[in-house]
């Protein structure tokens, strides 16, 4: 049995970030953006569709702000047949979705988002599951792959990416040799995000990793980028705020231990993990009494050529 969630993780503080407002209203197109690193993931991920030869009728991307929303043209662009959706849990993010979708065709929003249907996806709905960068802040992970596992038609396909384990170890070798708590929880390893996908239900799971390496100018730099892909949830976290001090000693601490590049700027290393698997045909055991859900023999019964592979 894979582990419920991501080592160390604090599934309060997980859900209290999923559902954080965006900020006051309205929601201005130019006030609301995805972290640089997820939109550079999200291109990267998308260049990996080259190599898969389903065509989806039908994709879902799974909380766009987050996910990167420069990847809305890509994946039209790829797939112009195709009916995009776009899905959200954040506080305010469907709203928004949901104002800029309909914006002038003058500004840019409206390129991302036209003809992108909001409506509740229902199962066994979607030939592609498109989710960029979640897998690692979600509470609940294997609840959020049931979902996605819900939502997809049989034969479609889940795309995901996420960060790994080896992800801000410069910044955990500082926070280790201060004695202070560490600056984030464990990341799942691939591996682990395999075998969780296999008992989800998805079949046939290729996993692969890369690491990417940002620089900055200053402590200042670094600590802003942070801000932006997400908070600290790791259970022994500072319980409460640090003074000026403390982050004068963590600049100093930056400055001396974490590794320079060529031109001395400061070097912080990102593990990203990319899945991608299928949902095959339900299967049933055969026995004196067997269960299956209804949906899953909904299915069964529109697809009476592979009726063979169910005993």
């Amino acid at each position: 049995m894979p582990q419920e969630r991501p080592p160390s993780l604090d599934p309060i503080a997980a859900r209290r970030w999923a559902t954080l407002a965006l900020g006051p209203k309205p929601y201005k197109p130019s006030s609301v953006t995805s972290p640089w690193l997820h939109e550079e993931v999200a291109k990267r991920m998308e260049e990996r569709l080259e190599f898969i030869r389903l065509q989806p009728k039908s994709w879902v991307c799974w909380n766009p702000l987050r996910a990167g929303l420069n990847v809305l043209a890509l994946l039209k662009k790829r797939y112009p047949q195709a009916i995009g959706h776009l899905s959200a849990d954040r506080q305010g993010e469907m709203e928004w979705v949901q104002a800029n979708s309909t914006a002038p065709w003058w500004q840019p929003s409206s390129w991302f988002h036209s003809k992108l249907k909001i409506a509740p996806l229902k199962p066994h709905s979607m030939d592609m599951v498109w989710a960029n960068m979640l897998l690692h802040q979600a509470a609940d992970p294997q609840a959020l792959l049931a979902d996605w596992h819900r939502v997809l038609a049989v034969d479609g396909f889940l795309m995901f990416s996420c960060l790994g384990p080896d992800t801000l170890q410069e910044l955990r070798t500082v926070y280790a040799r201060n004695g202070w708590p560490m600056p984030s929880h464990e990341f799942t390893d691939m591996h682990d995000w395999g075998d969780m996908l296999v008992h989800a239900g998805f079949a046939e799971p290729v996993m692969d990793m890369e690491k990417i390496t940002l620089t900055y100018v200053n402590p200042e730099k670094l600590v802003e980028d942070l801000r932006k892909l997400g908070r600290n949830f790791h259970v022994s976290r500072f319980k409460g705020l640090r003074g000026k001090n403390w982050y004068k000693n963590f600049q100093q601490a930056l400055l001396s231990l974490v590794q320079k590049d060529s031109e001395g700027l400061l070097a912080l290393t990102f593990e990203v993990v990319y899945g991608h698997a299928l949902k095959p045909q339900a299967r049933v055991k055969v026995s004196s009494q067997s269960e299956i859900d209804l949906n899953d023999m909904r299915q069964m019964l529109r697809n009476p050529q592979k009726k063979q592979d169910q005993v």
